[in-house]
């Protein structure tokens, strides 16, 4: 095994920025110059390589490289022997079904059908699970094209916000296929590695820090355990006495999406300077 970590991330698309953005923030040295394919960030003993989404989880498989980040879509789509081992929270997405507006398909309509699709390992173990026998169409992009073409019946595509697929005249049918996001993977059944665990630990801070806020606040001693119960942090708020007679100075964790209402209830409850600030990185 190589003595420094080696990871792939993105080089392109619309997980790469984000990728970089995330391990940028747990820490680690990232390309300046979106040309470079390969960077080195000595201080952690780690060298990134920037590789297509869709290749990133053959060479993590074949071990050549120990960790990759890329999408859930691209990893099951690959059948590459990996595992996903941490969900980053970014690049979500769904896989469905699409065919022209005002056919009023359904998904067991699709026997005997074509459907294109740029992820054939997907839709195929789809088709099989629920018994479907269809023929599936390669495309390697642009496959709402393809039925106006006369190529395809039906298509299975990833969808964002679904635009490019109405534009196209085209309607989503079923349930999603698949709900994507970016998620880091790692090789099946790979021993454990100290440095693949720091990463994990550093992103895992880094998830933690965008999903919560610190906040601060001065309250009376009387007040203080309805207070707690408003913000219990993680093992327990820190409490600290103020020089201000009978009242005491508390520091918590509460969730990001709360802390507006939580200022609300603390406010009513007679609490003052209420402080928020960003949290950059945690362990806990």
């Amino acid at each position: 095994m190589p003595d420094q970590l080696r990871i792939a991330v993105p080089n392109k698309g619309q997980l790469a920025d984000p990728a970089s953005a995330m391990l940028s923030e747990a820490g680690y040295r990232q390309r300046r110059d979106s040309r470079d394919l390969i960077m080195v960030d000595p201080d952690n003993d780690t060298e990134f390589f920037f590789l297509r989404p869709k290749d990133i989880a053959v060479y993590v498989g074949e071990g050549i490289l120990q960790v990759g980040i890329t999408g859930r879509d691209m990893l099951l789509d690959s059948r590459a022997p990996v595992d996903e081992v941490l969900p980053l929270g970014f690049g979500g997405s769904t896989f469905r079904f699409a065919a022209p507006g005002g056919s009023a398909m359904k998904v067991e309509d699709l026997q005997g059908k074509r459907v294109a699709t740029s992820f054939p390992g997907v839709l195929s173990g789809y088709l099989e699970d629920n018994g479907i026998d269809a023929r599936v169409i390669h495309l390697d992009g642009a496959v709402e094209t393809s039925i106006e073409l006369g190529v395809a019946d039906a298509v299975a595509d990833v969808v964002s916000t679904g635009t490019t697929l109405r534009n196209a005249g085209l309607e989503l049918f079923g349930e999603p296929i698949l709900t994507s996001e970016a998620v880091v993977i790692r090789q099946h059944g790979a021993e454990d590695d100290p440095q693949v665990e720091q990463l994990l630990r550093r992103l895992r801070g880094v998830l933690l820090a965008r999903d919560y806020v610190m906040m601060d606040y001065d309250v009376h001693a009387e007040r203080l355990d309805n207070a707690v119960a408003l913000t219990p942090g993680m093992e327990g708020p820190t409490v600290s006495p103020l020089h201000r007679e009978g009242w005491v100075a508390v520091r918590s964790m509460v969730p990001r999406r709360d802390a507006q209402r939580i200022m609300d209830d603390l406010w009513e409850l007679g609490a003052r300077a209420i402080l928020v600030t960003d949290i950059y990185a945690c362990r806990l």
